[in-house]
């Protein structure tokens, strides 16, 4: 396995300080951020370290990304753009899709092949009313990925963590259950999962079994942490808001068996990308302590990736 991290919680940082920061780390890659520019929608979202639009448009600035990376021995794993491609709002919706074929040219262009993203979600649908609208807004989005060889890597993310979520979530891929039904639905080899295992843990989902089940599917992992609050959780029930009862951490300070998961992917032979991901606001404040979090992760998974 190539190991990196995910460039979002590098905000603020040049494209050229955020993989001199892989290269420092000897880190193998990066899932590169790449926001509209100048677009903050929320938390971790809005950085961009690569601007797509102007690299289709400007060969010099799509041959520095490129070339700045190689001479720096670090890979660009995939594209990332997470919004939600299937917003109430049209206009939003409109805004962002258009946005991820952007994304989805760009990843062809620089050869990376690869983009991260969401399937979206309206919240204020069912699962059955929001398969049907997938069903709608995503065959025109995957053909324009097969037609550029491009894969799609679905993180199964609820982003469900507070009341502007509420009640449904922004991610429909949230479990195997439905994971079957959207591959059923759209079944294009070009759409796959970015798996999360800390997703599964607040859930009360086994996030081992699925790996096997669905091992042709996963084109890029996360390891990110989650740990759960048990006294918490007994006061507030799994109907509360998960913020309420979690909290995000870093890879090790959770619950995630890191040994079992990445034991399983060696079973199924899984030796693609996977990219850490920050998100403990424990190690937030500074630019320094946000390496910290980076050293601190790299040397616990280190122990299982090499």
């Amino acid at each position: 396995m190539k190991l990196g991290f995910v460039s979002a919680i590098l905000d603020g940082w040049s494209y050229e300080e955020m993989i001199d920061a892989a290269a420092e780390l000897q880190l193998d890659c990066v899932e590169a951020a790449c926001w509209p520019v100048g677009k903050a929608e929320r938390r971790y979202a809005g950085v961009s370290h690569i601007d797509v639009r102007r690299a289709l448009e400007d060969s010099s600035y799509a041959q520095h990304i490129l070339q700045y990376a190689k001479q720096k021995g670090v890979t660009l794993s995939a594209l990332a753009f997470y919004p939600n491609t299937m917003d109430p709002d049209l206009n939003r919706r409109a805004a962002n899709i258009e946005h991820l074929k952007t994304v989805i040219r760009a990843s062809a262009a620089l050869g990376v092949n690869l983009v991260t993203t969401f399937l979206g979600r309206d919240q204020t649908k069912t699962v059955d009313e929001n398969l049907r609208l997938a069903g709608e807004l995503w065959p025109p989005i995957l053909r324009l990925a097969e037609e550029l060889n491009v894969k799609i890597a679905i993180e199964n993310c609820p982003m469900l963590f507070g009341p502007e979520q509420w009640p449904g979530g922004q991610n429909l891929m949230t479990s195997p259950a439905i994971w079957r039904r959207v591959f059923a639905l759209l079944p294009s080899r070009n759409l796959g999962l970015n798996y999360d295992p800390s997703h599964f843990v607040w859930q009360m989902i086994d996030y081992i079994s699925p790996l096997y089940e669905f091992q042709e599917k996963i084109f890029h992992v996360h390891f990110k942490d989650i740990k759960l609050y048990p006294d918490k959780l007994k006061d507030t029930g799994v109907l509360a808001y998960p913020l309420e009862f979690m909290s995000p951490k870093l890879p090790g300070l959770g619950d995630v068996a890191w040994g079992r998961y990445v034991s399983a992917l060696t079973d199924i032979g899984y030796d693609g990308f996977s990219c850490i991901e920050i998100e403990d606001r424990a190690f937030e404040g500074s630019r320094e302590r946000i390496l910290d979090s980076l050293r601190l992760s790299r040397d616990y998974i280190r122990q299982f990736v090499i």
